[in-house]
Formats: structure tokens, C-alpha cells, sequence
């Protein structure tokens, strides 16, 4: 009866369906290993009853977890957990930023059926395109118009994961630029592209709202004459989770256009369309390089990405794209075919938004004002603090049994004063999760100042 309580709760919250809310919060239980495998669900006319909603809505919530493959159906016996958790690991690890799984073994085992019966032979059989097959970048195009990002598929460049978009966009604006911006923490990965390609890297200094105009204005002015490359994450940096407001992305697309700048946009965190914080892409099409991925919205080994480049700059991306060398795996193009075009793919990136905001709700509760708040939802938190006392928490952290990483690692360029800790929750189980932020907590109980999003800065 408390676990059914607990569902009624979470039915009361949200502007989602009973049977969608009621499948999170089934989902939630059994992946957190509160339902464990081989139990039994209530049955669905007096689950219907207690919670106050339709027979119908307990069918397609359970219909939902099957698809996901967390529960299985047993004609004449019910619906049972179908999730086998793994025992608990020796080290709780908050450094690798990736979503919780939420695919079973059942569910893509029933996948891969299907794929046995229609899955078309061609693909296989020949190198596919160097932008991806057609057909494939339609279902991508018609996927990201669901996050507002319009774009045609001719347009649309298919890659092996958002690192190789980025490695691509660098690559290409690198003939058009001499030297490059980005936040003063920021994605590794980046700055890894950017000095392999050989640009100097400027810090521009942030704040709650991500990168400072002022701050990339006096870059710019300061180097009249060259030509730049910013690199932007607006929606949940990393590390930081800064997310830009409508009249800061509109402030940095302007100056971007009055010094002459090329964008590369870091949208792989970006999960539904918001008119309040339209792409820069869609602000600034004629400069801006857009990256976007399946791997942080729907799953870590579904290595999905895509480029949609400025269209001037389009042609210039099929030979770096070629030489990048990193072709997609025909299964998972077939995959990622079949899980958008069944249902399965909205109904995953659905469960993992809820259960990002169930886990940010938890550090928050656990952390408090150590933890930055973030403004969006994802798998990671911010814990700012000067470098000295950064590192400490880190190695302190580490002999308590939690990883995290390195606090020097998102450094974007010399001089830059403020640091922290990168805090990535998705990694772990929900029921592991209050331990590992208990451990972080304790070590940083004499440690860390408090902070909040309107006084957070980076310089």
C-alpha cells in the first residue's frame, strides 16, 4: 500500500498523461530496485481503483514498461518486474557523465527480433552514404524538429556520436578562423578538437546565465581583424549547468555577427522544444554549427550524432566527414530506425527527463546550496570552489570510495580563476545515489562555501 501511495503522489504532479505518469513512476521503482525481478504487479482494475484513474491508464502504463522491456506479461498471471540488477559496485562513480540505462536485455532483444524479420539487406551489404542513408537522416530531421530545431535532410549530416560533429565543425572552420573562444569551463572533448586543429583557446569569463557578452565582446574587439570560432553549450552546460535565457543567446548572436564569429552550438543535452530558448541555430543559421546526439537523451551506446553546419560551409563537411573515418555501424542506424518509429524512442527520452529531475531533486535535497540549482534537467550538478579546495575534494572523495573527476579537467584556457567540481549522477542507481551524495556531503561539510545560480561566476 506505501508503494501505491507513492504512485498516487506522483500522478498528482505534471501536465503528462496518468498512464505516462504512472509508468515513471513504476519505472523509477523498478530501476532503483525498489520493485525487484519476478514481482508481481498489481493487477489493473483494482490498481485503477486506488489510484483514481482509468482501467485504460493502467493498461498503457503497463504497456509502456513493456516496451521498455522492464516488465514481461504472463497470459492468465499477470505483469512481472522483468529487471535483473546487478550487484553493488565497490566504487560509486559521479565522473562519467551518461544517462541511467533504460533498456532491459528484453527489450532489446525484442528489437533485434523485429530488425531479424524486416531489417533491409542493403544495409549491409554496401558503405553507406557519407552523410548517412536518406531515409535516416528524414526520422533524425523529424526527431530534432520535436526539440525545435528545423532542418531539412539534405541539410543534415549523420555522425558517429556528438564528438565526431564536433571534430568535423572545428575542422572545417578551422580554414576560416585563427583562433578560438569558449567558456572558461568547458566540455574537455572541445578543447581536446581545438588544440589538436591548432587554435589558440580565449576564455571568456560566466555566469549563471553561461558566457558573459561583455566578456566575449572584449575578446573580439581585442583581436579586430581575426576571425573567431565560439564554442557554446546554452542548455545545461557542462560542467557548470548554466543555461542561457532568450536575451543572452540573442546578446551573443548579435556580437557574434558584428565581429564576424562562427558558432559551434553544443545542443547533445537539449530534450524538448522550448520557444524561450530557441538553438542559436535557428538566431543564426548563416554562422552557426549545430551538434546534437542521441547518446545523452536516449542512450550512451546508441552512438548517434548530428551536424547541421552553416549551408555555405555544408559541402566542406562531406570530405572531413570521410576522412574522420568513423563510420556508423549499420545496426545501429537500424536501431535508431526502429525505436523512433515504434515508440520507443519518445517514450525513453520521456522516462529519462523524469527520472533527471527525480535525481536532481535528490542532490539538491542532499547537497543543498553547495550545489549550484540548475535552470534545465540532466545527469550531472556543479559544485563551484576555488582550485586548492577542488582538488581536495576530489582526492578526499576518492579514498571515501566515489569518483569524480579531475578538477582541472573542463579548464578552458590559462587565467581562469574559478573551478569546481563536476558532480554526474546518471552513472549510478537511484539506490545507490543517496550514499554516493552523502559521501560528497561529508567531504565537503569544512570545504565548500554556499553558492547560488544568481551569484555563481566564472572568470
Amino acid at each position: 500500500m506505501r508503494r501505491q501511495s507513492s504512485w498516487a503522489s506522483h500522478l498528482a504532479d505534471g501536465m503528462a498523461s496518468p498512464a505516462e505518469r504512472l509508468a515513471e513512476a513504476l519505472g523509477g521503482d523498478i530501476l532503483s530496485g525498489v520493485l525487484r525481478e519476478d514481482e508481481r504487479l498489481p493487477a489493473h482494475r483494482p490498481l485503477a481503483w486506488q489510484l483514481g484513474i482509468g482501467v485504460g491508464s493502467v493498461t498503457r502504463a503497463y504497456a509502456i514498461l513493456e516496451r521498455r522491456g522492464l516488465v514481461r506479461s504472463v497470459h492468465g498471471r499477470g505483469t512481472f518486474v522483468a529487471v535483473r540488477h546487478d550487484a553493488a559496485r565497490p566504487m560509486l562513480d559521479l565522473a562519467t557523465n551518461m544517462p541511467p540505462p533504460m533498456f532491459s536485455d528484453r527489450a532489446l532483444a525484442r528489437t533485434l527480433n523485429r530488425l531479424a524479420k524486416h531489417v533491409d539487406p542493403g544495409l549491409f551489404n554496401i558503405y553507406p552514404p557519407v552523410a548517412g542513408h536518406l531515409e535516416h537522416r528524414r526520422i533524425m530531421a523529424h526527431w530534432l524538429a520535436g526539440m525545435g530545431v528545423a532542418v531539412t535532410p539534405d541539410r543534415l549530416l549523420l555522425t558517429g556520436g556528438a564528438q565526431q560533429a564536433l571534430n568535423v565543425a572545428v575542422h572545417v572552420a578551422r580554414q576560416h578562423v585563427s583562433y578560438a573562444v569558449a567558456e572558461a569551463q568547458t566540455y574537455p572533448g572541445m578543447l581536446g578538437a581545438m588544440r589538436q586543429a591548432g587554435l589558440a583557446i580565449r576564455p571568456a569569463a560566466m555566469d549563471g546565465h553561461g558566457m558573459r557578452p561583455a566578456a566575449l565582446e572584449a575578446i573580439l574587439a581585442g583581436r579586430r581583424g581575426e576571425r573567431a570560432i565560439v564554442y557554446l553549450t546554452p542548455e545545461m552546460h557542462n560542467p557548470t549547468t548554466a543555461t542561457m535565457d532568450l536575451r543572452r543567446r540573442r546578446d551573443i548572436v548579435a556580437l557574434c555577427r558584428k565581429f564576424d564569429a562562427l558558432i559551434v552550438e553544443d545542443a547533445v543535452y537539449v530534450h524538448r522544444d522550448d520557444p524561450a530558448r530557441p538553438a542559436l541555430m535557428t538566431l543564426a543559421p548563416e554562422r552557426t554549427f549545430h551538434v546534437s546526439s542521441l547518446s545523452k537523451i536516449l542512450s550512451p551506446g546508441l552512438r548517434i550524432g548530428a551536424l547541421i553546419p552553416p549551408e555555405r560551409y555544408a559541402e566542406a563537411c562531406l570530405p572531413a566527414l570521410l576522412a574522420s573515418s568513423l563510420m556508423i555501424a549499420p545496426l545501429s542506424y537500424a536501431m535508431m530506425a526502429q525505436w523512433m518509429q515504434d515508440g520507443t524512442a519518445e517514450s525513453v527520452r520521456a522516462a529519462l527527463h523524469a527520472e533527471a529531475v527525480r535525481r536532481q531533486d535528490l542532490v539538491l535535497s542532499v547537497l543543498g546550496t553547495w550545489v549550484v540549482k540548475p535552470a534545465s534537467h540532466a545527469f550531472h550538478a556543479w559544485l563551484p570552489l576555488p582550485a586548492g579546495q577542488a582538488a581536495r575534494v576530489v582526492a578526499q572523495a576518492q579514498a571515501l570510495g566515489v569518483a569524480l573527476p579531475p578538477s582541472d579537467a573542463f579548464l578552458g584556457g590559462e587565467g581562469v580563476k574559478g573551478t569546481g567540481v563536476r558532480l554526474a549522477f546518471g552513472n549510478v542507481t537511484f539506490r545507490a545515489l543517496p550514499e554516493a551524495l552523502a559521501r560528497v556531503r561529508q567531504v565537503c561539510a569544512d570545504k565548500a562555501g554556499k553558492v547560488s545560480r544568481d551569484t555563481m561566476a566564472i572568470s
